[in-house]
């Protein structure tokens, strides 16, 4: 049976619809459909942080519903540096409105990890310092301190999409390198979901891309078949319920 997946997806971003639909290009009867609301910059400042209030993003899984998707994600970060009880909200409240299973690429990082009982989290981002520092105390919050992080200092949203794989590469080989046994790619506009197969086979650890891991989660609430995407990454064969 054909399988829609609906992704709430940043304005500004350029990477997650072409990374998103080239994953699913050889698999048979599933599609992604994306609904867009605005974002533009990642800060701690209100006016940066008011970008991702519910009641902007919950227009964008109602338009999603009217497609009949299988389940939604809000393809994005946000809850790292908002905090994760912004996410498990914002899913009850897609569910409570549409009737649609739904997650977040947050929550998707943080189930994979903990799926694949990884202890020693890396983390790779394009955030700024301030930014990096609220993640971190987000996420140990979830009891995934993280073990080692590189990130650029950058904040706006589009000129995420514009670095380099060999950057992207860079960084989670450093933190590879401080002893980390999973990498968190974290960021659904960094271009680093064709990467993460290579690294792992390379560095023996799993590399867990954003859009890739919110691709999995969304694909698993909807009963699919992840492991259709097993060329993608060790994520693709491990499944979130225990």
């Amino acid at each position: 049976m054909r399988k829609r997946l609906g992704m709430i997806t940043p304005s500004s971003n350029s990477v997650l619809e072409p990374i998103t639909s080239a994953m699913l290009s050889g698999v048979d009867g599933v599609t992604a459909h994306f609904s867009r609301f605005r974002v533009t910059e990642i800060a701690l400042d209100t006016a940066a942080l008011n970008q991702f209030d519910a009641s902007v993003m919950l227009p964008a899984a109602d338009l999603l519903a009217d497609a009949k998707v299988d389940a939604i994600a809000w393809n994005g970060t946000s809850a790292s540096w908002l905090g994760i009880g912004r996410d498990r909200s914002l899913c009850e409240a897609i569910t409570a409105r549409t009737g649609v299973p739904a997650t977040t690429s947050t929550l998707a990082c943080i189930d994979a990890a903990r799926a694949l009982g990884a202890e020693r989290v890396g983390l790779v981002s394009p955030y700024t310092d301030d930014v990096q520092r609220r993640i971190g105390d987000v996420w140990a919050d979830e009891g995934i301190a993280p073990h080692a992080v590189r990130h650029l200092g950058l904040r706006d949203n589009f000129s995420f999409g514009e670095v380099e794989p060999a950057t992207i590469v860079d960084m989670i080989r450093a933190v590879a390198a401080e002893g980390a046994d999973a990498v968190v790619i974290l960021c659904t506009n960094l271009d680093g979901a064709a990467l993460a197969a290579s690294l792992e086979r390379e560095l023996d650890i799993a590399v867990l891309d954003s859009v890739a891991v919110t691709l999995w989660r969304t694909l698993e609430l909807a009963g699919g078949d992840i492991e259709a995407l097993a060329e993608w990454g060790r994520i693709f064969q491990t499944s979130s319920i225990k």
